[in-house]
């Protein structure tokens, strides 16, 4: 295989014109662009076909067009389920100048980005998870973004506690570098939805005992099952309903009433996002009499 093919199947058939100078003359380029066998994604930045434009395509021309450090970063970098972003999230060093970029690319900059956060191989470099989840927590439009993003990347596995408080240890000055932290510790303690970090942060709110996350019990069939929170010294179980449980207001109304049975019975809540959100009232009320009711002082 040529070097300029082997160039070609890297960067998915983009090239900038300093690059096609290594192997064409300038007047063979402007020739396959004029004749369409080309066409210019950018100012300097060129695919070398005429099919449709991908997204790998318009990955490497954000990352050709800004400079050689430029590397993906941010929600572009990472596969986070949940959460996608049209804009492509470009980072690099504060000495790179503006250029002028394609439209729909974002420049950030850092002083902090150096090899332990970049990732070269498969497609265009980018920023490795750990580092790609900080970013895009912080650059999030939210406080409530910053947390789920945090804790969505636990849930899905991608990053490792010790790794993402690398990064933060990196990035003294992050935007929102606190509530980070407090996130990847919730996480790392078993909250693994923003609706369980959001559970948590009322029970310290109002003084209740914390409870155990994501805790590991086998039912009648033997079969693991995961229970949301569990106030194991008192064996009050709470499940935190998701949006996609629930006719909201309703619903809602429905589990209130069957809380309020099952408070001098068995002691399993259940609570809708959305409550612990906007009724935090009665889900406190509710679970101070669960935890009442079943010995806590």
């Amino acid at each position: 295989m040529r070097p300029v093919d082997v160039l070609l199947d890297h960067q998915s058939g983009v090239i900038t014109m300093a690059q096609a100078l290594d192997y064409l003359s300038e007047k063979a380029v402007r020739h396959r662009l004029a004749t369409g066998r080309w066409q210019r994604l950018h100012r300097s930045v060129f695919l070398t076909h005429n099919g449709p434009v991908g997204v790998a395509q318009r990955r490497w021309a954000a990352v050709l067009s800004v400079g050689q450090c430029a590397v993906l970063a941010g929600l572009t970098a990472v596969d986070l389920r949940g959460y996608s972003t049209a804009a492509i999230h470009v980072l690099v060093p504060p000495a790179v100048r503006g250029r002028s970029v394609p439209r729909g690319v974002v420049v950030h900059r850092s002083a902090a980005l150096d090899e332990r956060d970049v990732l070269t191989i498969g497609g265009p470099p980018r920023t490795r998870a750990a580092r790609s989840l900080v970013d895009a927590a912080q650059w999030a439009p939210t406080v409530a973004e910053t947390q789920a993003i945090v804790a969505a990347g636990f849930q899905q596995r991608l990053v490792r506690a010790a790794d993402v408080r690398a990064v933060l240890e990196r990035l003294p000055r992050a935007r929102r570098r606190r509530i980070i932290g407090r996130a990847v510790d919730d996480a790392t303690g078993g909250a693994h939805s923003l609706a369980e970090l959001d559970f948590v942060a009322l029970c310290r709110r109002h003084r209740l005992p914390e409870p155990k996350l994501q805790v590991v019990r086998r039912d009648a069939a033997g079969r693991r099952r995961y229970l949301d929170a569990l106030f194991e010294e008192w064996q009050v179980h709470v499940e935190v309903d998701g949006g996609h449980h629930l006719e909201v207001r309703q619903a809602w109304a429905d589990m209130s009433r069957q809380n309020a049975l099952w408070i001098a019975g068995d002691r399993i809540l259940r609570f809708p996002a959305w409550a612990i959100r906007h009724d935090s009232a009665t889900v406190v009320a509710q679970l101070r009499a669960a935890l009442h009711a079943a010995g806590w002082r």
